[in-house]
């Protein structure tokens, strides 16, 4: 499936998608300098619809308040242009990918002089680890590369920079073998993959790691935790060690792109009965319920496309 659409919204404006374009001086492309996120829009049964848009958008925000780039637009703004550019698209589904980023003015490693651009993008997306990794699992491994001590990079903000280290973590794994990586903190302990949150099930109990093990606090995370309250079972953010992936009855990762996807394996070592698992299957269920609209929308994640 090709990653691309026929329009975009850039700056405040949907224009064709091979008019966005920007200078190879541009400050983001030479220092990482940029704030993004990735959003769902759902096929419903009531039709498309946003993800959790409000609070994407907040987040985002936030990260441009970290990076000190100042967005020129508001949280309203950015649904509205959500909206405008799947409609001008023509989707029923699409992954969505804002970008506020720092343009050319100078080369200077303090790009704040520089002009700040925007864009919206809806394109289309299916199952980021596969779907049959929806289904049966995927297999991962703990990479050799540490997630960011706290004093180093912001984990809270989705800066473009950063992800060089996710970057490092799944292209190691991929070029062993694995689909996907487990990052852990500088000391040691349990913090995500590179692209996802991590959730740990042992003995019925569901274990995840707190925003301290320099993790982003996902907003899909955030749905995993309320889903897994709804249906009854015990949840404790937790600093792991590596030894508990070992233990674990059950493993899944969260995140826009990854969904709720279930892990099989850890360095080759089956997790529980080497597939899916059973609370794993259930949680999966209710998000997909909700997100396609099967299952009432009770905590209000989704904006309808009208």
């Amino acid at each position: 499936m090709t990653m691309r659409a026929d329009y975009i919204w850039m700056n405040g404006k949907i224009i064709p998608w091979d008019e966005a374009r920007v200078h190879v001086f541009t400050h983001a492309l030479h220092y990482g300098s940029s704030a993004f996120e990735g959003i769902r829009v759902y096929e419903t049964t009531n039709g498309p619809a946003i993800f959790r848009g409000s609070e994407h958008y907040e987040r985002l925000l936030y990260s441009c308040k970290v990076a000190r780039i100042p967005s020129p637009f508001t949280v309203d703004e950015y649904l509205q242009a959500t909206i405008d550019v799947v409609k001008a698209n023509n989707q029923r589904s699409a992954y969505i990918r804002p970008l506020v980023f720092r343009g050319y003015n100078t080369l200077g490693v303090d790009g704040r002089g520089c002009p700040v651009e925007v864009i919206v993008a809806s394109v289309p997306w299916g199952a980021y680890l596969g779907k049959e990794g929806l289904e049966n699992g995927v297999d991962v491994q703990v990479s050799s590369w540490r997630r960011m001590a706290p004093d180093t990079l912001s984990a809270l903000a989705k800066i473009g920079g950063q992800y060089v280290n996710s970057q490092n973590v799944v292209m190691e794994a991929r070029d062993n073998g694995f689909t996907e990586g487990i990052a852990l903190d500088v000391n040691g302990y349990v913090s995500e993959g590179s692209g996802e949150n991590i959730f740990v099930i042992i003995k019925g109990v569901i274990y995840t790691p707190p925003l301290g093990n320099s993790i982003l606090g996902g907003i899909t995370r955030n749905c995993a935790v309320t889903i897994a309250e709804d249906l009854g079972y015990p949840i404790k953010e937790l600093t792991m060690p590596r030894e508990m992936l070992y233990m674990a009855d059950e493993i899944f990762f969260t995140g826009t792109a990854a969904e709720i996807t279930p892990v099989r394996s850890v360095d080759r070592m089956p997790v529980g009965e080497g597939k899916r698992g059973p609370i794993t299957q259930q949680i999966q269920a209710r998000f997909f319920g909700i997100v396609e609209g099967e299952l009432a929308d009770d905590h209000g994640w989704l904006t309808p496309i009208v």
